[in-house]
């Protein structure tokens, strides 16, 4: 069994004129803490992720959450070097909106956070306040096309169609599409394999890309099977390039080079 470690964020403040407490503190903000703890955590994939448990305590507002120690040691990291640079520069998109979220909350509801680890041994690695400020690379997402390929789960929608593609790499992916492109497509998309060519942002440092704003260009069916005829036809075509080529003295030259 895997070891467990655990992660606290305390909330201090008022609500409605009261100290807040967990009588005192609303769903829709403990919702809010759960989806940005979660992208805290596991910010690419949350297909196969470890599980997350949760509980709400006195003493204002504690969200105390257990899961896998690598997951917690690695967020430990993270926020102490948050806490030493006060910058979130670096980050994967979903950790740095994640921190940027509770930030937001904290201005807007004036919340102090401290947030702990058992890593940590209880002492607060990070605290957050109306008065903090989180220095962030500007400008360094630009709109390019990508391909990703996986099976499609879902397609649809009455206001914002879209399709849900499940991929190995990067998860479940909610892709933007066209309501008159779905329309147009004469079979069932659902369960099949597809490539999906679409326009996106990538981080153009580390070349991450942003999977909440993914627009759908084209679905291109993906049937991964080896075709001979097709690889001894590229052999054929290349073979003349490399005439009277010695292979070994050219394979010792590049090992040279190297």
């Amino acid at each position: 069994m895997d070891s467990i470690g655990h992660i606290e964020i305390r909330v201090n403040g008022r609500s409605g004129g009261l100290p807040l407490s967990p009588n005192s503190y609303d769903i829709g903000e403990i919702k809010t803490i759960l989806e940005n703890v979660e992208n805290m955590l596991y910010p690419i994939s949350k297909k196969n992720r470890p599980i997350i448990t949760y509980q709400i305590e006195e003493g204002s507002v504690r969200h105390k959450f257990k899961t896998n120690m690598q997951a917690v040691v690695a967020f430990t990291a993270v926020v102490s070097m948050i806490h030493t640079t006060q910058s979130i520069s670096g980050l994967d998109a979903n950790t740095a909106k994640a921190f940027e979220s509770i930030l937001n909350i904290s201005k807007s509801k004036n919340y102090s956070f401290d947030i702990t680890t058992s890593e940590s041994k209880d002492d607060v690695l990070l605290k957050i306040t109306p008065d903090t400020k989180f220095e962030k690379s500007e400008n360094i997402w630009a709109e390019t096309e990508l391909y990703f390929y996986g099976v499609i789960t879902n397609a649809g929608g009455k206001q914002n169609p879209n399709i849900h593609l499940d991929t190995k790499d990067y998860g479940m992916l909610l892709i933007n599409a066209e309501k008159v492109f779905l329309e147009g497509e004469q079979e069932n998309l659902l369960y099949k394999k597809y490539g999906a060519r679409v326009i996106g942002k990538q981080n153009i440092e580390t070349k991450e890309v942003d999977k909440t704003k993914l627009k759908l260009v084209e679905l291109i069916r993906y049937n991964p099977k080896f075709n001979e005829d097709y690889l001894n036809d590229l052999i054929l075509n290349a073979s003349h390039k490399f005439k009277g080529i010695d292979a070994d003295a050219w394979m010792s030259e590049i090992r040279e080079v190297v």
